[in-house]
């Protein structure tokens, strides 16, 4: 698909936009309080999560949310993560696949705006996720510069909650199933099977099923894509013969040739009403 057109970038644009995020920041203080508010709420739904009360769940981390400054990127990335994945135990695919989106979102603007920034706050520990199942059924204040080795430990973080989004995201969209979703899928698992630190940060158990999906996923969306253009085929044939019907013609008239290399079709007047 050809891509858009864009809209000319005005010189300092990108710049201006980075002095607006940084201006609109809280004071330190009152940040604090509101990421410990939110942690509130979080270690909250976490424990509901825990407790199989996924509604209740993702009622916290809206909670959560509604509290945590919009500039704290990770954080949105780890709240976003974990609704996910209540989702997912709900089976309400559709919600897992916005959720885990938003927090690959967050975590792309972080990185964009540079993960070692002051600004940035540290992010929490891994205690503060939701693990699950995630492929089965069903801050402080902003600190001095990282150093080397805060930095490594930051963008492990931020690589660590990218997986678990995209290993959300993938199987949200392998079950909802339907072309556009499996091939979504595949993406989410090649991108995963890509990943800088793959071996370190999946377990065994993940990596299993990236191999596996990678197999199976293909022939899904293959068999899905030859469903859909069927069915469009065939409304478009109806509508077809709806048009041709006052000139004695069909869509029986024409035949629809597919071109074996690119999966192309070609429409050929094949002669029809008598071989008019």
């Amino acid at each position: 698909m050809a891509a858009q057109d864009e809209e000319p970038r005005i010189a300092g644009a990108d710049d201006d936009m980075e002095q607006q995020r940084h201006e609109e920041r809280f004071p330190p203080e009152e940040e604090a309080s509101m990421v410990a508010d939110s942690n509130a709420h979080k270690t909250e739904a976490n424990s509901l999560f825990g407790s199989g009360k996924y509604d209740i769940a993702i009622n916290k981390y809206d909670e959560a949310l509604a509290v945590l400054p919009n500039y704290l990127d990770y954080e949105l990335a780890v709240l976003r993560s974990n609704i996910a994945a209540c989702h997912l135990k709900l089976e309400e695919w559709k919600e897992a696949v916005t959720n885990a989106t938003a927090a690959l979102d967050s975590l792309d603007k972080l990185e964009g705006n540079g993960s070692s920034k002051k600004q940035d706050p540290t992010p929490p520990t891994a205690e503060d996720e939701v693990e699950g199942e995630i492929v089965s059924s069903g801050a402080k204040a902003a600190g001095p510069a990282l150093g080397d080795d805060a930095q490594r430990k930051r963008l492990n973080d931020i690589s660590r909650i990218r997986a678990k989004a995209l290993m959300r995201r993938a199987r949200a969209r392998s079950e909802l199933g339907g072309w556009s979703n499996l091939e979504g899928a595949i993406e989410d698992y090649k991108r995963l099977s890509t990943l800088p630190a793959y071996d370190t940060l999946m377990s065994a158990t993940d990596k299993k099923i990236v191999s596996t999906q990678l197999r199976a996923l293909p022939a899904r969306a293959k068999a899905a894509q030859e469903k859909e253009t069927a069915e469009m085929w065939a409304k478009l044939k109806d509508l077809g013969n709806g048009i041709l019907k006052p000139f004695g013609l069909s869509t029986d008239s024409f035949k629809m040739v597919k071109d074996e290399k690119t999966g192309a079709y070609s429409m050929n007047f094949a002669g029809g009403s008598g071989g008019k």
